[in-house]
C-alpha cells in the first residue's frame, strides 16, 4: 500500500524497499505470514508519535475511581453512624466507591443479625447518593458491603 492508502500492486521487496527510499518513507510488513507478504509505505516515526500522542490522551481522559473505607461497630451510637453516614455520602459525592465494613470483637459475631441491619440502614441512609455494589457478606470476624455512586 501507498501512503495514501491506494495499492501500488504485487512487486518485488527489492523494489518496494527502493520506491520506499524515494519517498524517503519506510516499508513496514503489515501481514508478514500472508503470500506474498502485505507491505506498508509510511513515516514510522510520525506512526508511533502518533500512536503514543493517542495512548497519552485516553490516559488523560480516565477517571480513576479510589476505594474509601468506613468502619462500623456493632454497638455503634446514632451519633457516630450519622458521621460516618456523612462522610459516606461526601466521597460518593466526590465519585469514590466506600467498603463500609463492620468488625465484630469477641462474641460479637454469633449476632452477625446485628450487622446486617446496620449495613441495611447505613445503605438506606446513603441510597439518595449511592447505591449497594455489593451486597452485606460476612467475611471472618468483619462483615463488608460495597457501595458505588450513582451516575451522574
Amino acid at each position: 500500500m501507498s501512503e495514501s492508502g491506494g495499492q501500488l500492486g504485487v512487486m518485488s521487496s527489492a523494489k518496494a524497499l527502493s520506491i520506499a527510499e524515494e519517498k524517503g518513507l519506510d516499508l513496514v510488513k503489515i501481514a508478514p505470514q500472508a503470500a506474498p507478504p502485505v507491505c506498508k509505505l509510511m513515516d514510522y516515526g510520525k506512526y508511533k508519535f502518533e500512536l503514543n500522542k493517542r495512548e497519552k490522551e485516553n490516559r488523560r481522559n480516565q477517571k480513576v475511581v479510589n476505594v474509601k473505607e468506613v468502619q462500623l461497630s456493632p454497638s455503634i451510637d446514632t451519633n457516630d453512624f450519622n458521621t460516618k453516614c456523612r462522610n459516606a455520602q461526601k466521597f460518593l459525592r466526590n465519585g469514590d466507591k466506600v467498603r463500609v465494613m463492620v468488625r465484630f470483637r469477641g462474641r460479637e459475631v454469633s449476632h452477625s443479625e446485628i450487622g446486617f441491619t446496620l449495613l441495611a440502614r447505613f445503605a438506606e441512609q446513603c441510597s439518595e447518593v449511592g447505591s449497594v455494589d455489593r451486597p452485606a457478606k460476612l467475611e471472618g470476624r468483619n462483615m463488608v458491603m460495597f457501595l458505588s455512586p450513582l451516575s451522574q
